[in-house]
């Protein structure tokens, strides 16, 4: 039977459940500091490009923590990690209430401690986004990815509901102070429901700035991951404008105040709760790439909207298809990138995906609060919906779509590694270089074919790639690429998939009757 779309299916594992509310509630506890800030930075300085910075300080820290993040979590012990960010965040959050509760938390102090939990956040999620989803069967993990982003999606209705209300009524510090309580709560869930320990690995362990440059040229040279990047990158960007320019489309475009934003960002959280919905249903009837588009132009059109239009009630049921747009679209990108990446890279494909959405969320939301003080709160938002619908144009450099399980499944090696005596893993460059003898007349089908071989190869390790024609034998090529160290000559072969294993097959179909390929090593001595 086919795996079911309803989202409803991986909640039905105890594991998966329970994770899944404690990361709404601590959603809900980051959604409700969000709020808070920016409206407290909007009282303290009045300053558009301030209130939109507060955006900037939550999300910066994916931009700079995310990728190191995500290779901690790939090859330490993610329950460690992740209670470690928590502790570090509930000291940080502490604070923060602690200062606005004496009268004492000016905009430098509430920035930086703000930008504080945003490190903390960052260090955790790679590990958490991949080791929430191991309760649940694989072909159940787009329904398990969309069920934590309408947790994630909720959380961003009713945090700043309950954060204008508490606001408008005690003030900021007591936001902050449910906040604290929020992260004891995702703590609490991590120690009753750790995350699945790494298999163990004969192989040396990666280094953090290894591990880093491996996860970068896995994405570089996997067209899946790369295309979901960059078109993550691209959507995040324009539409960040509505996120950080929602303090003042509510105070000067609605004439509203902190429960009339709350309300706002309700509307939008709303509209992705609805969407995620109904998510799966469309994923099992459209093509993504048809998703995605719908999404960008409906997206694009209620910035447009919000731009003009100054009467309450159209502009709050237009943030809730902006809402189901913005879902719709993020759950897909983050579903493509998880199932595309095979596992010893998939908290790295996470970290990457987090880096391109919210890094550049980051980077838009101080740049939107710029343009609106210089151009004005509708030229910015005019802008950005424009700059939406021209991110359409990517969808054929970029294609999207999901990896298939012979993609993301390790496969067994060709040939032993047949060497006198291991070097030490630090030891190399090393240079591989494998010997085909091919049948007469097949040269260049059998160039065609191997091609195929340079992206697999990069993506999991080499740093050069090159096939050779035997000018004194001209059927006999040599494929030669080189990588950095022993180890990661190791790691290379562990990470070649099913799908790479095939193509060597039809490769080794062009070799001459009775020949065989022929594999020789060699290291770097000067």
């Amino acid at each position: 039977m086919p795996p079911s779309t309803s989202i409803w299916s991986p909640l039905r594992q105890p594991a998966f459940r329970g994770l899944w509310i404690c990361g709404a509630i601590f959603f809900i506890g980051a959604g409700m500091q969000t709020m808070a800030a920016a409206w407290l930075m909007v009282e303290l300085t009045g300053s558009s490009f301030l209130a939109a910075l507060v955006q900037t300080a939550v999300f910066l820290p994916m931009f700079l923590l995310a990728l190191p993040a995500g290779v901690l979590a790939d090859t330490t012990d993610r329950r460690r990690l992740i209670s470690g960010a928590l502790i570090a965040q509930v000291g940080a959050s502490v604070l923060l209430a602690g200062l606005v509760l004496a009268g004492w938390g000016g905009p430098t102090s509430v920035l930086f401690l703000v930008f504080v939990c945003g490190c903390c956040t960052a260090m955790l999620t790679p590990a958490w986004n991949s080791s929430v989803v191991d309760p649940v069967p694989r072909a159940e993990w787009p329904q398990a990815i969309t069920a934590i982003g309408i947790a994630y999606n909720a959380a961003r209705a009713i945090g700043p509901t309950l954060a204008g209300l508490l606001f408008a009524r005690l003030g900021a510090g007591w936001v902050f102070v449910v906040s604290v309580f929020t992260t004891v709560v995702m703590w609490e869930s991590i120690r009753r429901w750790p995350p699945r320990a790494h298999p163990p690995s004969s192989l040396p362990p990666e280094r953090l700035w290894g591990g880093m440059l491996s996860g970068l040229r896995f994405a570089w040279h996997s067209r899946l991951i790369l295309a979901q990047l960059v078109r993550v990158m691209a959507f995040s960007a324009a539409g960040s404008a509505l996120w950080a320019l929602l303090p003042v489309i509510a105070q000067r475009q609605l004439g509203t105040g902190a429960e009339g934003f709350g309300l706002l960002m309700g509307c939008l959280g709303t509209g992705a709760v609805a969407s995620g919905l109904v998510i799966g249903r469309l994923r099992a009837r459209f093509a993504l790439d048809h998703i995605v588009a719908v999404s960008c132009v409906v997206f694009a059109a209620v910035m447009l909207l919000a731009a003009w239009v100054r009467v309450p009630l159209i502009v709050y049921i237009a943030m809730a298809f902006g809402g189901a747009a913005w879902m719709a679209t993020m759950s897909t990108f983050n579903t493509a990138t998880q199932a595309s990446a095979p596992p010893w890279v998939r908290s790295r494909a996470v970290a990457l995906h987090i880096l391109s959405a919210l890094g550049a969320f980051a980077i838009g939301s101080a740049f939107w609060g710029a343009v609106s003080d210089i151009a004005g709160l509708t030229g910015a938002l005019v802008a950005a919906g424009v700059l939406m619908a021209a991110g359409l144009l990517l969808a054929r450099p970029f294609p999207l779509r999901v990896g298939a399980d012979h993609e993301v499944t390790q496969g067994t090696p060709w040939d032993e590694l047949f060497v006198e005596a291991e070097p030490n893993p630090e030891a190399g460059p090393v240079a591989v270089e494998v010997g085909y003898r091919i049948r007469p007349g097949a040269d260049q089908a059998f160039l065609d074919t191997i091609a195929r071989m340079k992206a697999p190869r990069r993506r999991d390790g080499a740093t050069f790639w090159r096939i050779y024609k035997d000018l004194g034998e001209p059927s006999r090529y040599v494929e030669r690429f080189i990588v950095t160290s022993w180890a990661d000559y190791l790691h290379q072969r562990a990470r070649a998939t099913v799908a790479d294993r095939a193509i060597e097959t039809e490769v080794r179909a062009f070799l001459a009757d009775g020949e065989s390929a022929r594999m020789s090593h060699y290291i770097a001595e000067r």
